[in-house]
């Protein structure tokens, strides 16, 4: 008698394993569009693609920007596209190709930074609530990580962090809202590279997120093509698939896992 209670919580256990997340609007997956360290080709490219196929997106800008950019974040910040935090100087490891080195860090140091950035971007979009991106995926400051101290102090709601293909979403009970991983992409990923990510979220019923960097110019770049050839597939897609910003995504999969 005990095996058979035994053999049906384990079935109870593994279906509850199972149970997916119902998206908005019966779509079967979300796919969120995250563009980093506020780059002229997003703005030039990226954005002007994204508004033809009438999709949303989230930018984490860094302190690159300026008095001629601001006026545009701020304009698509009231279309609905989400400004986010990337720190004001992006800092990295040394070893990186990056002008500010975080192990010159500490935690408080790295807070305050973050701190600040949000005070820059509520002067632009007027918001309150931020999501953030850690500067080259890295969560070390002075060689200590600092997820958990950001995790405590509430600066941010949630944080990416990177990853590879297999970066897909689907056990929403456990995910760290504070390392949210992404699939971080390389110098001329193609198109069809992009669309079969996200036939892997579809499949799974989850979530998939993309980390861009340069479009068709500026570093890590994907190509005008391969990111029109994505767009296009989502556009294309559109009943099925829901395109949200970082922000709004998490929320909906935290809220629908609240228990009942």
């Amino acid at each position: 008698m005990k095996k058979i209670a035994l053999f049906f919580l384990l079935l109870n256990f593994a279906a509850q394993a199972q149970e997916k997340i119902k998206w908005p609007h019966h779509k079967k997956a979300v796919i969120v569009l995250t563009y980093d360290d506020a780059l002229n080709s997003q703005l030039n490219i990226a954005v002007p693609q994204l508004d033809s196929a009438h999709l949303t997106a989230t930018f984490f800008l860094t302190g690159d920007i300026d008095y001629q950019t601001i006026p545009r974040w701020r304009a698509l910040s009231k279309k609905g596209y989400e400004l986010a935090n990337h720190t004001i100087y992006h800092p990295c490891l040394s070893t990186e190709d990056n002008p500010v080195a975080s192990d010159k860090y500490t935690i408080p140091g790295m807070l305050s930074e973050i701190d600040v950035m949000n005070h820059f971007l509520f002067a632009i979009d007027g918001k309150t609530t931020r999501t953030y991106a850690y500067p080259c995926t890295e969560t070390l400051a002075g060689g200590k990580d600092y997820v958990d101290t950001l995790r405590k102090y509430g600066l941010v709601k949630y944080a990416r962090i990177g990853g590879d293909v297999d970066a897909v979403i689907t056990d929403f009970k456990h995910l760290d809202l504070m390392q949210v991983p992404a699939y971080g992409l390389e110098d001329n990923t193609s198109g069809t590279q992009l669309i079969a990510f996200v036939k892997l979220v579809q499949q799974g019923g989850g979530m998939g997120i993309f980390m861009f960097h340069g479009i068709g110019g500026d570093y890590i770049t994907t190509s005008v093509k391969a990111h029109k050839e994505l767009l296009d597939y989502l556009k294309k897609n559109k009943k099925d698939i829901w395109v949200a910003t970082f922000q709004q995504a998490l929320d909906y999969a935290t809220q629908a896992n609240k228990p009942k």
